[in-house]
């Protein structure tokens, strides 16, 4: 089976090296330098409670499973690559401002492994959370990985495996023929293929804006640099409207949800909110220093729900629409359009992609 797949994120070149090791001829095409979009922007959280409070049960299902099999992904990824991708599942704190905020976080704590904390409990993981808070939920399977490392390791694993991957070749257009997809147009050449399979994050409704109806979520990002002697959580934390993400000697802290279009610029309202939150939570930022601003573009369905299967093209297949849960979703995401591009298993309902074609 010959597979071109638009788009060199973590999801296409995951999906394109399960698929190589599957046997299949994969050539992955990418607008720009993979994994420099949406897994690049990311923080890398595997957040498969904070992320979920409010989601449906299909997703929480999907998150639930993608969670377990990151560890044995991580390690396989590493094997595949000879890089290291920083995966961690050193936990997470979900801060409550108030008592309404605590009663919120005890409606999920059914699930197995969480557990309330007071305010004491909290100071006593994590001692530079000194701001004003009630409690929080802690949740001790929350993991993160380093995601621009993964994007790099993925496209060696990818490439190592027989894949083909191509940067700076955006695709233009799909030519149908015969009623299916057939070639991939870019500037620079045609890519015939039995499947093609959009993967092209916040991009992919411009190439298909019917068969692929995603949109792209401006959501901005700052990290901060300790002064000396000082070092960050090893928690992520969640509150006050922010996380934070420990990533080596840093903190990322983020984001912001903002329907701009394809608006990329980092704005000073947007670093100085982020930073003002982060600081309310921990005092003891204000020392630190800003060490990167930056912005990227989450790829959203019209339902928040992923599209992953084959759209009523034929021969068109799309992997996309994760939104905020990219990284978190990426193992499942591999293996389920993988299973079904081979026959082992039908599209996910609540992710087929003709629910809203």
């Amino acid at each position: 089976m010959k597979v071109v797949i638009i788009g060199a994120g973590v999801a296409g070149l995951a999906i394109g090296w399960r698929l190589a090791q599957a046997g299949s001829e994969v050539t992955i095409l990418d607008r720009a330098q993979p994994a420099s979009g949406a897994s690049w922007a990311a923080a890398g959280m595997i957040a498969v409670t904070a992320e979920l409070a409010d989601a449906s049960a299909p997703e929480i299902e999907f998150a639930r499973y993608a969670n377990s099999l990151w560890p044995s992904f991580a390690e396989e990824v590493e094997a595949a690559s000879d890089r290291v991708i920083g995966f961690s599942r050193a936990g997470a704190l979900i801060l409550a401002a108030d008592e309404a905020g605590l009663a919120r976080l005890r409606k999920q704590t059914s699930e197995p492994g969480l557990e309330m904390l007071d305010a004491g409990q909290v100071r006593a993981l994590a001692p530079m959370v000194t701001g004003p808070q009630e409690g929080a939920l802690w949740s001790p399977k929350e993991a993160r990985v380093d995601n621009r490392a993964l994007g790099i390791a993925l496209s060696h694993a990818f490439q190592r495996a027989g894949g083909t991957l191509i940067a700076n070749e955006a695709v233009v257009r799909i030519e149908r023929q015969g009623g299916r997809a057939a070639i991939a147009h870019t500037p620079f050449g045609l890519y015939p293929a039995d499947i093609f399979i959009l993967a092209a994050g916040a991009w992919s409704g411009l190439l298909e804006e019917v068969l692929a109806p995603i949109t792209p979520v401006k959501g901005q990002m700052i990290a901060l640099a300790p002064p000396r002697g000082a070092m960050p959580p090893q928690q992520v934390i969640w509150g006050n409207g922010i996380y934070a993400v420990p990533r080596g000697n840093r903190l990322l802290v983020g984001a912001t949800v903002e329907d701009v279009g394809f608006d990329t610029k980092p704005t000073d309202a947007a670093r100085g909110s982020l930073r003002a939150r982060a600081q309310a939570l921990m005092p003891g930022l204000m020392r630190w220093t800003l060490a990167e601003h930056w912005a990227g573009l989450r790829p959203r369905s019209p339902d928040g729900l992923p599209l992953l299967g084959p759209t009523k093209l034929d021969g068109l297949w799309l992997a996309g629409g994760q939104f905020r849960n990219g990284i978190l979703f990426a193992p499942a995401i591999a293996q389920s359009v993988t299973a079904q591009l081979l026959g082992k298993a039908a599209p996910i309902a609540a992710f087929d992609p003709r629910r809203l074609a």
